[in-house]
């Protein structure tokens, strides 16, 4: 969830079942957390550990320093095209920029092992929108933009094997920070995910990916080949129709100021012109269309209300907006 835009495991497969595509992060325990500058995060698991690895060595290797980072503070929003490769750099770019201060701002309402939904805070152990728990043990599991995995130990402490997907090498660093026993971590792409067809018995995005690609239909379509025949996707995403409002928290966000149905992309770019956050715009009516397009069957579409016990802000959204506006569209999705 980003905050200041505009509306922002281990699985036992064989070890063929991984492409040499992905990088894989090993469950770590030592204490090599972010601030370590230019360590590699590595740990010498072998294939009995980590069943579904293709390689000996899983290491995340450390992004490149980009000497014009300064810039990414005067950068200045827009609305334009971007394409799929430049949504995936922009994104990759913001969140490993940002994510320390995500996890700082907002560490402690997403908990350690809290499978949170959206800024509402609809809780998956109340939800159960990927089914009852009892159905949660020995499931493989798939989170996608799973940040630090959060939603991942959560799904960990109810039986389930889940693997948690990002493309942020510094949000996963959080993630071993915090600890990923039980939880296989992945640095991927969500639109050219690293798993054989039918891994995978549900997936689950929690503001991960699809708010950030140009092409959802292709995220959609690859999870649905990883999932097995009968498994579940539910993804949670900005309301569409916040789309038409001041990204603001207060009054000045309850008036509409631009068009529900302009799918132009929200674009940061620094002074070269280069996108450095990307953002889509879906309509409701957009977002069923993918998801049956994608070979999915949508059987709910749930808008959490403002509870009464959630008084905090959080970019744009607060009790304010929270109690006349829906927030956050949650797309339960089951394959045929």
């Amino acid at each position: 969830m980003r905050e200041g835009a505009h509306p922002g495991r281990i699985a036992a497969f064989p070890a063929q079942e991984l492409s040499h595509e992905a990088t894989r992060v090993a469950p770590h325990t030592a204490a090599s957390g972010p601030g370590r500058s230019g360590a590699k995060l590595q740990e010498p698991l072998g294939p009995q550990a980590v069943p579904h690895l293709t390689t000996q060595e899983p290491i995340i290797q450390e992004p490149a320093a980009d000497a014009s980072a300064s810039v990414y503070d005067d950068a200045v929003a827009t609305r334009r095209e971007a394409g799929a490769d430049e949504s995936s750099r922009a994104s990759r770019g913001w969140w490993d920029r940002n994510a320390d201060e995500y996890q700082s701002d907002h560490g402690s309402f997403l908990g350690d092992d809290r499978f949170v939904w959206g800024p509402e805070g609809l809780d998956e152990a109340e939800a159960r929108l990927l089914g009852p728990a009892s159905s949660l043990k020995g499931a493989s599991v798939l989170e996608i933009g799973a940040g630090a995995a959060q939603c991942a130990r959560w799904l960990a402490a109810q039986g389930a094997r889940p693997v948690a997907l990002d493309l942020s090498h510094r949000q996963l660093q959080h993630a071993l920070r915090i600890g990923a026993e039980g939880v296989g971590l992945v640095e991927a792409d969500a639109g050219a995910l690293p798993f054989a067809d039918a891994s995978f018995d549900l997936a689950c995005s929690a503001y991960g990916a699809l708010p950030f690609v140009a092409d959802p239909v292709q995220v959609l379509r690859e999870v649905r080949r990883v999932l097995r025949p009968g498994g579940r996707f539910v993804f949670s995403v900005t309301h569409p129709i916040r789309w038409a409002f001041p990204d603001e928290p207060g009054p000045e966000g309850l008036s509409v100021s631009g068009s529900y149905f302009d799918r132009t992309p929200y674009v940061e770019q620094d002074d070269r012109g280069r996108a450095v956050y990307v953002e889509h715009h879906r309509t409701v009516g957009d977002r069923v269309r993918d998801v049956v397009a994608a070979g999915f069957c949508l059987v709910d579409l749930v808008e959490p209300e403002w509870p009464d016990w959630n008084t905090q802000e959080w970019g744009g959204w607060s009790p304010l907006r929270g109690s006349l506006l829906p927030g956050t569209a949650i797309f339960v999705c089951d394959r045929d």
